[in-house]
């Protein structure tokens, strides 16, 4: 698990060359140099991170999409071709996570968000994470909402369905069989977690920096 901060201006992004036409074109398209550099930056990060564990060069790293679980379409998550490791790739604001294991996994960063969108999407969650939330301190829902909807979407990247998912369909506070959520230490205004399908516990190793050479 890699837990990285993203630089501001895209400048000081090193290695863009190694990216291919598609990733190219989505990073020149943002607006903002900002978002342009957290772009660039996760998905050479996650070039260099991939090479490192399969020793195939960055730039020919090749992607595809898995199968939906909800309608077999070629949008399911991403995956290596061919395809040694899974993998999951998250940048929210300055922050980039990517997660790598040899069963499916989905990793997830949230900037906490304002009382209104907490409110809003609350309603749409399982109701005992809803029942967690509405518990909670109001001055702590913010965090708690996060920490649940970070976990939540971890869990459907993890599957490959994303929000295609009923929001309602799982209870992401506590324990899923087959799989095993984690929280992960990000500072006070993101919140993040990572899902691994497994049938037991294992640790989460926490890398913040890439590998060299």
């Amino acid at each position: 698990m890699w837990i990285l901060r993203a630089p501001e201006t895209s400048r000081a992004v090193s290695d863009l060359t190694v990216l291919d036409e598609t990733e190219r074109r989505r990073m020149a398209a943002f607006a903002h140099d900002r978002v342009r550099a957290l772009y660039g930056f996760a998905h050479v990060a996650l070039r260099t991170v991939l090479s490192g564990l399969t020793g195939v060069a960055p730039g020919d790293l090749r992607f595809t999409r898995a199968p939906c679980p909800c309608c077999a379409e070629q949008h399911g998550r991403p995956v290596l071709t061919p395809a040694p490791l899974e993998f999951s790739l998250s940048h929210s604001r300055g922050l980039v996570l990517i997660g790598v294991a040899p069963t499916p996994i989905g990793v997830d960063a949230e900037l906490l968000p304002g009382p209104e969108v907490v409110e809003e999407l609350t309603r749409t969650l399982h109701p005992a994470e809803r029942a967690e939330i509405e518990a909670a301190p109001q001055n702590a829902r913010r965090a708690v909402f996060a920490r649940l909807w970070a976990r939540k979407e971890a869990y459907l990247k993890g599957l490959g369905t994303g929000l295609g998912r009923d929001l309602d369909a799982d209870d992401v506070s506590r324990a899923v069989p087959g799989w095993q959520l984690t929280d992960l230490p990000v500072g006070p205004d993101h919140a993040a977690a990572v899902a691994v399908a497994s049938p037991v516990p294992h640790g989460v190793r926490i890398h913040r920096t890439l590998p060299t050479g």
